[in-house]
Parts: structure tokens; sequence; C-alpha cells
């Protein structure tokens, strides 16, 4: 069985439709995904998708509590991350390479994405200034919120791991509204009150709120082709 995490199920969903004979149940979603090899013979690899919620702490306790009962053959922590960087732009696929000794063998898979490494952050990184602090101090080229907790679970139980990410937002590209605004952490899902708020007070926000969702659709999408590229060959 091959695990692959996501924060949220707004990620994981263009992935999910690939999948066949789809089960789910609260955070976990099974299913097959089903190709052909070099010899035309069909093969169906079993898999498994987890959604652990965003931030570290929920991580842990979904990850962790999922660990306890299952042992995967292969686990790909996967979903969104932003850019410390102006070179790196929304659907960029990125590797850890801090994460995983798998990422030269994804990179060979996956000759366009970019390698380096993954900071966990414990907010969400808003402002370019922070975001290009983050990537000096710990020369990380995308930040997410999970990775490094998902490293050191699958550690702990010799799980093989790789962490692959698209990027949805960059110092050059930033969030078209205040991170508060687009998710509440703590409740862990938009708050549409706060949202519509601030739309009706920034009309022109409308706009690049609309651009932004099209964005992710198209990131979500590649994500979800390259996983499945991994996931044949890896």
């Amino acid at each position: 069985m091959i695990v692959v995490t996501f924060a949220l199920p707004a990620e994981s969903s263009a992935f999910i439709r690939l999948l066949k004979n789809v089960t789910r149940d609260g955070a976990v979603v099974r299913g097959e995904l089903k190709h052909r090899t070099s010899n035309i013979q069909h093969r169906t690899s079993n898999v498994c998708v987890l959604h652990t919620g965003v931030g570290a702490a929920r991580c842990e306790e979904r990850l962790g509590n999922f660990l306890r009962n299952e042992k995967p053959e292969l686990l790909i922590a996967s979903g969104f991350c932003g850019g410390t960087k102006d070179e790196l732009h929304p659907g960029d696929l990125v590797i850890a390479d801090n994460a995983s000794d798998l990422s030269k063998k994804a990179h060979a898979i996956l000759p366009s994405a970019v390698v380096g490494r993954f900071h966990s952050a414990d907010r969400i990184i808003d402002p370019a200034v922070d975001r290009y602090e983050i990537g000096r101090k710990h020369g990380a080229i995308a930040i997410d919120m999970e990775t490094e907790t998902i490293a050191r679970l699958c550690a702990e139980q010799l799980i093989p791991m790789l962490a692959l990410r698209v990027v949805s937002d960059s110092p050059a590209a930033p969030f078209p509204a205040p991170s508060g605004v687009l998710f509440d952490i703590k409740k862990q899902h938009t708050s549409f009150f706060l949202l519509f708020s601030y739309i009706a007070r920034n009309p022109g926000s409308a706009i690049d709120l609309a651009q932004f969702a099209k964005q992710i659709a198209r990131a979500k999408t590649k994500l979800a082709d390259a996983l499945c590229a991994v996931i044949y060959q890896l």
C-alpha cells in the first residue's frame, strides 16, 4: 500500500478523481490506481489518501494514529506549499531533499521539478519579506506546515518517504487576500463569513480570488499527474 498525505481534501481532489473503487472513512480515502507497465500489462497500485489537517499538531495526531495500525511500503507527503523565492511560480513542482533519500529518484522521474530544502512553519507565512527571511535563514526553497512532522514519524517507523508538493503562491505571486481570511487554522476551514465580508469591503479582490482559484485548480491537476508518474515508476 502507498499512502499519499494531503493537509486538506481541497488539495487532494484532482488526485482522488484518478482513483478507482474509492471508499471513504473520515480523513482516509482508499482506492486503486491502475496503469500499464512497459510490456502493456495492467498493474494496480493500492493507494490510501490521508488528510492530515493543517499544522504539526493536527498532522501528528492523525498520522500517528494511522501508522499505529498501518505500515505502508511508501508514504508521499504532498499538497500545496509556498515558495520563498521569486523564481518559483504557482504550479511549479518541488521535491524536498531534506526529508527523504528518494529525492534523486523522484527528480529523475520529474526532471522539471525543483529540488531543495523544505521548511515546516508553525503558521501560514504571508508577507514576502518573511518568506525571503525564512529562505535565507533555513536555506529553504519552499514552506509548508507538515512535512517535517511527517518525515519524523516515517523515520521512527522506517517507512520510505518522499515529499512532493506544488507551489500555490510565492513572493512574486502572493495570496489574493490575507491568509487569515483565506483559512482559519484553529477551525481547519475557511470562514465564508470572513471571506465574503472581505470581498464586500474590497470588491476588486473578487477578480483576484477568481484568478487564484483557477491557478489552484491547474496546480492540483499538475500535482496529481506528477504523483501518478512517481507511483508508477518509483
